[in-house]
């Protein structure tokens, strides 16, 4: 077999092949169709539109169980985070200046995903404490919130109405002006 022979036999294979992955990824995106509730969708005005938060228990530094139902009534920023990520520590300034702004009218529960290996409570802790943040943090020390709300990338912060409703949700780190928005969408 001649070089030329090959070089074309080796484009014909590489042509075949980007034909069935264009094929497969094009049918596959069309029958996808993920249970998600993270939404980018901020201007949904119809509350009947809006998923409910799923519930789920977290611990607080003390151990003890904290449910998201244990602020019902009460608007609530979700953040599920960790110490090993960059984006989440990208984030976490803007998090703590809106939290002392705001900690009076909104509920802030900054969940740390904790699963024993990459992240553990004691780092979790030793980050918030050495960066000086105030707000308070929660341990997904059973993965329980991570799997209720479909975390897979980290940071991601989602926006709960008062009604208990998720208005609006962000994969990947946020600014202080996003932050500040996504809070307006769930006050009163």
């Amino acid at each position: 077999m001649t070089k030329q022979t090959k070089t074309i036999i080796g484009i014909v294979v590489f042509t075949a092949f980007l034909i069935i992955v264009y094929w497969g990824y094009t049918i596959l995106s069309k029958t996808f169709n993920p249970q998600d509730p993270v939404s980018n969708n901020a201007n949904s005005s119809q509350a009947d539109e809006l998923q409910a938060a799923p519930d789920f228990t977290v611990f607080d530094q003390d151990g003890n169980p904290v449910k998201l139902s244990d602020f019902a009534g009460k608007p609530v920023v979700l953040n599920f985070w960790a110490s090993w990520c960059p984006p989440c520590k990208s984030e976490m300034p803007h998090f703590n200046t809106v939290y002392q702004n705001q900690k009076d009218a909104v509920v802030f529960l900054m969940i740390n995903q904790v699963d024993g290996q990459r992240e553990t409570k004691e780092k979790g802790l030793m980050y918030i404490t050495d960066q000086g943040f105030d707000f308070p943090i929660y341990f997904d020390t059973e993965l329980e919130a991570s799997i209720a709300y479909g975390v897979s990338t980290l940071p991601t912060t989602l926006f709960i109405s008062p009604d208990g409703k998720i208005v609006s949700g962000y994969r990947g780190a946020i600014d202080e002006a996003t932050l500040l928005s996504g809070i307006e969408s769930i006050k009163n």
